[in-house]
């Protein structure tokens, strides 16, 4: 070695001896931010596979976020959580607003998961009902009183001239809303997709009526505070991008996507080709139906708001233009 190389050599192990001495390391890759996301029921339900897909497949983690999904207490819950500020953002339907801005509650939809409808009426015709009017002192199970799928329910029975008093409407939770239909013990559930795809594969005699037939409820929405939309509409903007990535998997082929949603979700292990059955329900009753993927149809969002004023399920209106944004899918 020249004496050239040897002070080259010498210069080169004294300079990164001072580096790693007063901390001169190379550039690290920025963390991810935190995002706890409020779903209004438990995670490893299918209704949740874009969020899922989207957390799978790194479609978060693009947008350098890190997500952790919680459950609430149906849709009403998310919103009055993420409304106080517990929650970035959360999932109920499009209609939530509408229900819980008249209470002070300040959240909006950023984006809808499809232009039907998440719920579907399903009717067991083996118990002598077929229609909503046949359900007039009959059991129907429901998640909870407090999820949006509930007023679903009550707006499709309005729409016949009838209330909650003129059935029997049990709060079953997630599991039981299904269990009992399958045993019995009710004669229609206030279904999703995820439950009507189970009592199918039981081969059972069923009528299922989309709510949107009669009465326009919506889909899946993403949630957020007024708050968190004025001072933090990057990230709000980061969350719809990736969650509707994962929406768009499901819709382009809903087979591969059961393939990774049960990676993604191991309670559902060796269920492919269940889990697929039950994604092609959301693409035939929920998912269709927007020009542009995410956005809320405005004028639909008003007829649903005159109905609930009607009907008397909110006390007041509230501006449409309050009650969602979309900005974040433009």
């Amino acid at each position: 070695m020249t004496r050239i190389h040897k002070q080259l050599a010498s210069l080169t192990v004294a300079f990164a001896f001072a580096a790693g001495t007063l901390g001169f390391n190379a550039p690290q890759a920025e963390a991810a931010e935190p995002v706890t996301y409020l779903l209004p029921a438990p995670p490893f339900l299918p209704a949740f596979g874009p969020w899922m897909l989207a957390k799978h497949k790194g479609y978060f983690e693009a947008e350098g976020l890190d997500v952790t999904f919680q459950a609430a207490k149906g849709g009403v819950d998310v919103a009055k959580q993420v409304g106080a500020g517990n929650a970035v953002v959360g999932g109920g339907i499009g209609d939530t607003p509408v229900i819980v801005r008249p209470n002070g509650i300040p959240v909006k939809a950023v984006a809808v998961l499809g232009g039907g409808s998440l719920m579907q009426l399903v009717i067991n015709k083996d118990s002598g009902a077929s229609t909503i009017a046949d359900l007039k002192g009959r059991t129907i199970t429901t998640m909870s009183y407090q999820d949006t799928t509930y007023y679903a329910l009550l707006g499709m029975l309005a729409t016949q001239g009838m209330t909650k008093d003129d059935v029997n409407a049990q709060a079953a939770g997630p599991a039981n809303v299904w269990k009992l239909f399958l045993a019995g013990e009710s004669d229609a559930m206030a279904a999703v997709p995820d439950w009507t795809g189970i009592a199918l594969g039981k081969g059972m005699n069923l009528e299922i009526i989309p709510s949107d037939e009669h009465f326009r409820s919506m889909a899946q929405a993403i949630l957020a505070s007024d708050k968190v939309i004025e001072e933090r509409p990057e990230l709000i903007a980061k969350l719809v991008r990736a969650t509707l990535r994962g929406m768009q998997d499901i819709m382009d082929d809903p087979d591969a996507a059961a393939v990774e949603y049960v990676k993604a979700v191991p309670q559902h292990q060796g269920k492919e080709k269940a889990m697929a059955g039950v994604f092609k329900l959301y693409n035939k009753y929920v998912y269709p139906g927007q020009a542009k993927l995410g956005a809320m149809d405005a004028d639909r969002l008003s007829a649903l708001q005159d109905f609930y004023l009607e009907s008397g399920f909110i006390r007041q209106k509230t501006d449409v233009g309050e009650l969602f944004t979309n900005r974040f899918v433009e």
